[in-house]
């Protein structure tokens, strides 16, 4: 690989624009992927996302934007996927040209609804990346707070040390740090379940329950979190480091948790398609909640909190009774 390799960046939404300002820092030239002709028109106009982190100005110069997602494929040595788990195979299907050779890392936080598979295992097993080729992208990292340049920190993670390094050194800057991880499922896994604990929160303060109960539901899932991620992959890894436990924190906790307000929505009566059409945004635990406890099923691992959301999302069972329900079986 070289050392000046060539990077873009797939999708339109928040984490992806906010990647791309990180690696505007110490590239001369981004490629950016969207879909939208328009956004893009607009962005070469107007220097911003007309969408998403407006507050994020870009030097026009280094973007190289185009909606044509084979042109970006063949553009780039590493991509970098950032388009919501639930169309991802759709836009992944648009593609012709042979990427099995090149490095893809992935910044999103799901399981493939079709395929029932985290983002690495699905390039791995469907697509014939190589293993070693696959990299994740995790927090504890909220896109807006990128946008003001407040100080974040990333997680990035590879079975080859030496690409989560290069990848390290182009997206670090004086406000974002990094540290690296060869965990590559466990820190998907953990990018995914945090999402449904953070709707779990949400919930929570919807139904009117206070600071001492979030710090025992926050304790609980990080808990549960380490329980269903050595069920999928055994391996040593700290469930206190930033990119589980912190990740798991700044989703739960966060006003900028797009999961968070999706559950704090639920918890104060809407139904799941009202609150869907009132974020205007895609909330991925609602997806990741089926898919999770689809996934647990097959280990028979113990999963309250999972459960509760599963069953207020998908059984349409009442938040109230399901959560009365979950306060005794936490501890």
């Amino acid at each position: 690989m070289s050392e000046n390799p060539k990077i873009a960046v797939f999708g339109g939404g928040s984490w992806a624009t906010a990647i791309v300002k990180m690696l505007c820092e110490n590239l001369d030239e981004v490629g950016w992927y969207m879909r939208n002709e328009s956004a893009i028109e607009y962005i070469k106009e107007n220097e911003h996302n007309p969408n998403y982190l407006s507050s994020a100005e870009f030097d026009i110069k280094k973007l190289f934007l185009s909606s044509n997602i084979n042109e970006m494929v063949d553009y780039a040595d590493i991509l970098i996927f950032a388009i919501p788990s639930a169309f991802l195979k759709e836009e992944l299907d648009k593609i012709t040209h042979d990427y099995t050779h090149k490095i893809v890392f992935s910044a999103i936080k799901g399981i493939i609804p079709e395929t029932g598979l985290i983002v690495g295992q699905h390039f791995n097993e469907k697509l014939n990346i190589p293993i070693e080729n696959i990299g994740v992208i995790t927090g504890p990292c909220h896109a807006e707070e990128v946008a003001m340049e407040r100080l974040s920190y990333l997680t990035i993670a590879c079975q080859d040390t030496e690409k989560a390094n290069l990848l390290s050194k182009y997206i670090s800057s004086d406000y974002i740090k990094t540290k690296t991880s060869d965990d590559i499922i466990g820190t998907e896994y953990a990018a995914m379940l945090k999402n449904i604990y953070a709707i779990a929160a949400g919930i929570a303060h919807g139904l009117g329950y206070g600071d001492n109960f979030q710090s025992v539901l926050m304790s609980n899932a990080i808990r549960e979190m380490k329980r269903f991620i050595k069920s999928r992959h055994k391996m040593k890894r700290n469930i206190n480091n930033s990119a589980y436990l912190g990740d798991l924190l700044v989703t739960g906790y966060s006003t900028f948790s797009r999961n968070r307000m999706f559950g704090n929505m639920i918890g104060k009566g809407y139904t799941v398609k009202s609150a869907m059409m009132e974020m205007s945004m895609v909330a991925e635990g609602y997806y990741a909640a089926k898919s999770a406890y689809l996934l647990k099923k097959d280990n028979k691992v113990k999963t309250p909190i999972i459960d509760a959301v599963y069953d207020i999302l998908y059984q349409n069972k009442n938040p109230k009774s399901i959560f009365k329900k979950l306060t005794e079986r936490l501890d």
